[in-house]
This record gives C-alpha cells, structure tokens and sequence, in this order.
C-alpha cells in the first residue's frame, strides 16, 4: 500500500448549520474560479471524504453551483460520474463528480473511460477514493467532512497535498 504524503497545509471549519457548510463551498468555488481565470488549462483532482451522511455530496453539489453551474448538481451514486460544463471569464473546462461507493473493482473507473478526465481543464471530484484503491492520480486537495452532533453539523477539514492545492487552500483562508 503507498504511504499517504504529509500534507503540506490545512485548515478545518466547524459549520453548524447547512448554510455555513454553502458558504464555505462557496468560497473553495471563487478561489478554483480564481485559479482557472490565471491558468486555463489546470486540473484539480478532489477527494472527498467522509462516512455515509457526513455531507459529500451536499458539500459537492454547493461547490458546482458556486461556479455558476445553474441545473440540478445529483449525486452520481449509480451513474459513477456527473459531468458540469462550466466557465471562467470566456474559459470552458469541466466539473466532474465521481461517486466511486459502488464500485466493485478499484479499475472500474478506469474501465469506463473516466481517466481522461483527469487530464481536461477544470476538476475531478471523487466522493469515496479509496474505494479505487491508489489507481487514482495524485490529489491535489482533501476535503474530510465529519458529522456533529446535531443536523446539518459537521467539521470540514481542507488539506493541500500540491502547490496549486497550497496556493487554493491559502485563497480560501
């Protein structure tokens, strides 16, 4: 198994209710809008993690629509991958949000088809990367979302594990 790096920075946001969780995506949303403008042709890989009804998927859905993705964000639990055609300025490039729970075979992903995704301008979204057991390309931000006490509670933490993820993370700080 490879070891997991150290990241090189994080910063945790305890929300207390569902709006300071959209808040906070809202924020991730303007610094990768950020990003993009400055560099059109980056990529971003995003893993989210957490356990079931922890809030990935929420969190997911505020982050897309905070890029000015205007349809329904849906959880792509049976699909494996929900494409969002986006822009920056007068940039297109694309959100896709991967939901790897239900994946049977860590190359599954691969199999269909989605490893160039990794390669287009924009970002990959993985709810549940371990299921892909390390076939998956570096990331370049971990978001860890662990569930309060009460509803709609929960603790975000934000790591960086790349320059461009440092230079994210510092945007939204």
């Amino acid at each position: 198994m490879a070891k997991i790096p150290e990241p090189l920075d994080t910063i945790t946001q305890y929300c207390r209710q569902e709006a300071d969780t959209a808040q906070l995506a809202q924020r991730f949303a303007s610094s990768i809008r950020k990003g993009l403008e400055l560099n059109p042709k980056s990529h971003l890989n995003i893993a989210l993690e957490g356990d079931l009804g922890t809030g990935k998927t929420t969190f997911a859905r505020y982050l897309i629509q905070g890029l000015g993705y205007k349809g329904k964000v849906k959880s792509p639990t049976y699909t494996l991958c929900e494409p969002y055609p986006l822009q920056a300025d007068n940039t297109q490039y694309s959100a896709h949000h991967f939901d790897l729970y239900r994946m049977r075979d860590p190359l599954e992903w691969q199999e269909a088809g989605f490893a160039e995704y990794f390669d287009v301008p924009g970002f990959c979204l993985i709810e549940w990367p371990e299921k892909a057991e390390g076939t998956l390309p570096p990331f370049d931000i971990q978001v860890a979302l662990e569930a309060g006490n009460k509803e709609g509670e929960r603790a975000i933490k934000i790591s960086a594990f790349s320059e461009q993820g440092l230079t994210l993370l510092k945007s939204i700080a």
